[in-house]
């Protein structure tokens, strides 16, 4: 099957010649923008891509030399935010955390101030990160992080490179990841951020539409913190993981009265179930 984001952008549009129904109007325009998004997620994860395993080529400098000695916390998270800033892919990467395991997958330190993940064994929660542990260069996978009563339920995007020892043994992984909610607050605001530039570059004076967007997979929906709950049970219903399996979806909505136009893409560099959606409502 050829990748949504491959595709010329004129099938993945409708045609806004001659439409005057304000929910078709904003269905494709919602199209163009989740096409946009789905350019965007393949440079946001590429940036992962390309800096993770550079961080692990450093953070192996950065380690004991000593390889029975196992690193305190405390020198863990600096280095973590160490390589956060130096490596320039990481320095920009939309990453929420950065993380070190001991060998067997046990994290040791995060960056965060507050550390849920100390102890947990990473592997265990995220299996796929066992390709980590037996030396592949990258690899990356979603699931579920166990947190006592989250606010709302939401999954974690995380990846994970092999930091060797002097002889290529695995020493520990390096792994960063986010959830979906705050990946898909960061894709609402860098599209606001481009409608309005582009506003402000052509003097158009007309109001900015009520624009949403959602991260999903074949577990649900996960919209931005601002998204409303109504709006995400609304998308939920529509089964987006089941409507994406042999393309992008769009169409027509109404929520609590308003119209809305959507449109729903899959993002194979998140996974092969993993998408976008943008809601949208021309003002």
């Amino acid at each position: 099957m050829i990748p949504i984001r491959s595709l010329p952008l004129a099938l993945l549009a409708l045609p806004l010649f001659g439409c005057t129904d304000p929910a078709k109007v904003s269905e494709s325009k919602a199209t163009e923008n989740a096409s946009a998004l789905s350019a965007l997620v393949v440079r946001d994860v590429e940036e992962i891509e390309r800096g993770l395993p550079a961080g692990a080529a450093q953070f192996a400098t950065l380690l004991p030399k000593d390889e029975t000695v196992k690193p305190e916390p405390a020198q863990v998270k600096k280095h973590l935010l160490f390589l956060q800033r130096t490596v320039p892919d990481l320095l920009v990467a939309k990453s929420t955390f950065f993380a070190f395991t001991d060998a067997s997958g046990v994290a040791i330190r995060n960056n965060l101030d507050q550390d849920a993940m100390a102890g947990s064994n990473l592997v265990t929660i995220y299996p796929a990160l066992e390709k980590a542990r037996n030396g592949e260069p990258f690899v990356f996978t979603s699931g579920g992080f166990p947190r006592p009563q989250p606010p709302q339920k939401d999954r974690d995007w995380v990846a994970a490179s092999p930091v060797k020892g002097s002889s290529g043994n695995v020493r520990g992984i390096f792994v960063t990841g986010f959830t979906y909610r705050r990946f898909a607050y960061h894709l609402q605001e860098s599209l606001r951020h481009d409608l309005e530039s582009a506003r402000l570059e052509k003097k158009d004076d007309s109001k900015m539409p009520l624009l949403y967007v959602a991260v999903f997979d074949e577990s649900g929906v996960y919209g931005s913190s601002q998204m409303p709950e109504v709006s995400e049970k609304a998308l939920l219903d529509l089964k987006m993981a089941e409507k994406t399996s042999s393309g992008s979806a769009h169409g027509t909505l109404e929520i609590t009265g308003r119209a809305y136009g959507y449109a729903a893409v899959r993002t194979p560099k998140l996974g092969p179930s993993l998408g976008v959606i943008v809601l949208r409502s021309e003002v």
